[in-house]
């Protein structure tokens, strides 16, 4: 990646009026609802900034779970048999239209998925909502799966990443 990034939590008083990645819903999210949603403590929100300061990516970071029955069997076998298993929900994924194509997506699920193996707090599986085809295929080429009957709902067990994160 020619631009170099710094990613971190986000601060609530950052300016947020410029960020355009072209999906209304993911824009005004960040824009408007995002600093809510910290401050009631129901999801974190990392930043990717340029040398300049300028957000240029984010994502969010929420705690969830998966039905058992939503995982294929032959993984559902080898886990408790509680009804659900622990899971980090990534919510939201976008990059500002300046910085597409440049691997800047790819860079922040990573950052994602750092955290997540990394973190004392027990989970099972890292999740995703795609929100079309583009996106599944999106996760899909960085190893997540579907949830049974649910193309779009998408996982990858995290420990399959701790060799990779260390």
């Amino acid at each position: 990646m020619a631009h170099q990034f710094v990613v971190n939590s986000l601060d609530p008083s950052r300016d947020r009026a410029s960020f355009e990645s072209g999906v209304a819903s993911l824009d005004k999210y960040f824009r408007t609802q995002v600093s809510q949603d910290i401050k009631r403590r129901v999801t974190a929100c990392f930043v990717a900034t340029n040398t300049h300061g300028q957000i240029a990516g984010y994502y969010t970071l929420a705690s969830a779970s998966v039905l058992l029955e939503d995982l294929p069997e032959a993984l559902a076998k080898k886990l408790p048999r509680y009804p659900s298993v622990p899971a980090v929900r990534m919510g939201r994924l976008a990059v500002d239209q300046t910085f597409k194509g440049k691997g800047l997506g790819a860079a922040l699920l990573a950052d994602a998925l750092r955290r997540a193996v990394t973190s004392e707090i027990a989970a099972y599986a890292f999740i995703v909502d795609a929100k079309d085809e583009v996106a599944a295929s999106f996760y899909a080429h960085h190893g997540f799966m579907a949830l049974t009957d649910q193309p779009l709902h998408m996982f990858i067990a995290l420990a399959t990443l701790k060799d990779l994160i260390k």
